[in-house]
């Protein structure tokens, strides 16, 4: 801590009030300002201030870390498309699902749809996943049908379709209900 004399220039801490050292009394140091006014601050609310430093950099961090109030952290707020936003989507065309359809009947594609659909459905439920988009694409509804009749088997969630703006009629979305 530096010590203080008479006719030392100091400046405070917390504010931009420089002066003149006049009178000392323990740690409580009196100065005049560049104003003219007399003030008076506690010894660890002032700095020294010449040409050459004086003041280390550990005693001014120790002064400000006792004077520093800890912020509160700010809590990220969802904005509302966000909170719409679904959180998985599955794309259940053909060509996403098997580098090769060559050899692949209709049946064969249809059953490769409907179980990729129900393992990430039941990847989603054991996540707690709330909100998943299947993307079956428009066609002739087949697949569309097969996929209402696979998640009218689960009591736990409502499906219907996906927002239109972005998925036109070519998708459905789950909502799962996370009662557990």
């Amino acid at each position: 801590m530096p010590v203080f004399q008479i006719n030392d220039s100091v400046e405070t801490i917390d504010d931009t009030i420089k002066g003149i050292v006049v009178a000392i009394n323990n740690t409580i140091i009196t100065i005049k300002t560049e104003d003219g006014f007399d003030m008076t601050y506690d010894s660890t609310e002032l700095v020294k201030i010449s040409d050459e430093i004086i003041v280390s950099n550990y005693d001014v961090a120790k002064v400000k870390s006792q004077k520093e109030i800890p912020r509160k952290k700010r809590a990220t707020s969802i904005k509302p498309k966000e909170r719409n936003a679904p959180k998985m989507e599955v794309d259940l065309h053909i060509h996403q699902l098997t580098s090769s359809e060559s050899g692949m009947t209709s049946h064969d594609k249809l059953n490769l749809q409907i179980e990729t659909a129900k393992r990430q459905l039941e990847f989603a439920i054991r996540k707690r996943i709330q909100k998943v988009v299947f993307i079956h694409g428009v066609g002739e509804g087949i697949l569309k049908e097969e996929l209402k009749y696979l998640f009218g088997r689960y009591d736990t969630i409502k499906y219907y379709d996906a927002d239109y703006q972005k998925y036109g009629l070519g998708a459905t979305e789950v909502y799962i209900f996370q009662n557990t």
